[in-house]
């Protein structure tokens, strides 16, 4: 009896992964996917509440930077020019199908990293708190909500954060829970994994 209460206690914590989430600052982090520092990208939008959107970037690591022939996806919600009539909205986390991510030394300190965030250098005022994986999902969750504002370009917007995966990006729908109701269902880029 002892050992099945355990084992369904333990499923759960199985279940979900912490992931290492680092701050790092640009342009010094470019320097990890391209030897140069120069990064062309490419970018999608999905609209957020018609004002704000769901940015999406990707490139690909360049020969002889530590994520060569590897694919970087990064991720932005900006809320900066949503407005609200009788609530400010605001989003909490991002939930996106991932699937298994590479592990890079982002921040230079000879750890290897699942999940970095551009603190410095780049857009944004809100980070991560944590990156936490169930199966091929990872929630990421803001340390405190991303809101809108009484007026347009007074709400907040996320730094970019990322990660690194060896599979070429695909269309997924992201989900973001909100204090409107239901969570948004959102266009993004991530790894077309197996």
């Amino acid at each position: 009896m002892r050992v099945f209460v355990l084992m369904l206690w333990i499923a759960p914590v199985l279940g979900a992964q912490p992931l290492t989430v680092v701050n790092v600052q640009a342009p010094s982090v470019n320097f990890v996917f391209n030897p140069s520092g120069s990064i062309p990208v490419q970018d999608h939008s999905s609209p957020i509440w018609k004002a704000g959107f769901l940015q999406s970037r990707n490139f690909r690591g360049a020969a002889g930077a530590p994520a060569a022939r590897l694919y970087v996806y990064e991720y932005r919600v900006d809320l900066r020019n949503v407005t609200g009539i009788t609530a400010i909205p605001f989003i909490t986390s991002l939930t996106v199908d991932i699937g298994p991510n590479v592990k890079l030394d982002f921040n230079g300190d000879k750890k290897a990293d699942d999940v970095f965030v551009i603190t410095k250098g780049g857009m944004g005022t809100i980070g991560l708190s944590s990156a936490v994986r169930s199966g091929n999902q990872v929630k990421f969750t803001f340390t405190s909500p991303i809101g809108g504002g009484s007026s347009p370009g007074k709400g907040q917007s996320s730094f970019f954060f990322g990660l690194v995966s060896k599979y070429p990006r695909g269309t997924v729908t992201a989900t973001a829970p909100n204090n409107l109701g239901a969570a948004l269902s959102l266009k993004a880029w991530a790894p077309a994994h197996p």
